[in-house]
């Protein structure tokens, strides 16, 4: 399947700052796809290329297999930034019907889209409220109400959880998988790890304005796994270190272990049952994304600072 989005060596510059310096990724149609890394490390920069707002000073970005034209491709993007950019004085049903007209819809087509997604994200008494009067998730909700309504092909969020409550988030991850579920491509962008691995099926991770990371989550995770297994069991005490593996930590019904390499899960298995050791169970421990990501980001940081100091 061709990508829907394709980076290729892209860079910006800001006076000696590289903000985004020759990253290359692609993003497939219909995927979830995770844009990960700390303060400062030329996100938001790279959002503002792909949307039109910036224009890169080298490399060249493919929308849709053509090369991307800000005052062409517009309207099939949908962004939902960090920072909001509404009109507090503004009644809300207002706002959202002129937003959307800017996007190309008729007034009979925004109206009526309008009133679908208010009805189904529980908004339909906010119509004639102003945007001041809103809470920091109600204005989230109708941030992206405005992103989705023109049907974009390419769905940018920014951290569109912020502000919002158990329910309400899971009310738009829910509208998110629908979204993709039906053709959209959705880049996801937050400092939330957990939620990047619950709802995510790419990431890239950028540092210092550099690509650093790109792949599945599930691949990213088999990358960094360390060969540690949780085996339960009551005798906890009996499994000690042996050629095969050694202890990590041990608890009253948990003893995590480390396989030296060569060696298998069914090794591990077959010492524990040669030791007679009354097994409940054994799986494998993968690395949360938030580990892997400090890990990394800390990694790059002392690395930088050691050239620094050569």
């Amino acid at each position: 399947m061709d990508p829907i989005l394709s980076l290729k060596h892209l860079q910006k510059f800001y006076a000696t700052q590289k903000a985004v310096d020759d990253i290359s990724f692609n993003i497939q149609k219909g995927s979830i796809f995770g844009l990960l890394g700390p303060n400062g490390a030329g996100k938001t920069t790279l959002l503002r290329m792909i949307t039109g707002i910036f224009y890169p000073d080298g490399g060249e970005i493919m929308l849709d297999g053509k090369p991307f034209n800000p005052m062409e491709d517009i309207s099939k993007i949908g962004y939902m930034p960090e920072e909001r950019g509404m009109y507090k004085k503004m009644k809300i049903g207002e706002q959202a019907l002129y937003l959307a007209q800017l996007k190309g819809l008729s007034k009979a087509d925004a109206t009526e889209r309008i009133k679908y997604w208010f009805k189904k994200l529980e908004m339909e008494s906010w119509w004639n409220k102003k945007v001041e009067d809103l809470s920091k998730g109600m204005s989230q909700k109708l941030q992206f109400v405005i992103t989705v309504l023109h049907e974009p092909k390419l769905i940018i969020l920014d951290e569109p959880f912020s502000g919002l409550d158990p329910l309400n988030a899971n009310l738009i991850k829910d509208e998110i998988y629908g979204l993709a579920k039906n053709g959209a491509t959705i880049i996801f962008s937050t400092h939330r790890m957990e939620q990047v691995e619950e709802i995510c099926d790419h990431i890239v991770l950028i540092n210092l304005g550099k690509k650093i990371l790109d792949g599945t989550v599930k691949e990213v995770k088999q990358q960094y796994k360390e060969n540690i297994f949780s085996v339960q069991t009551s005798q906890s005490e009996h499994i000690k270190d042996n050629s095969i593996f050694n202890v990590v930590s041990r608890e009253a019904e948990q003893v995590l272990v480390k396989i030296n390499p060569g060696y298998s899960t069914n090794d591990v298995l077959g010492q524990l049952i040669n030791d007679k050791i009354n097994i409940v169970g054994c799986h494998e421990l993968l690395p949360s994304l938030n580990e892997i990501f400090i890990k990394l980001v800390e990694g790059t940081h002392a690395t930088t600072r050691a050239f620094q100091n050569i």
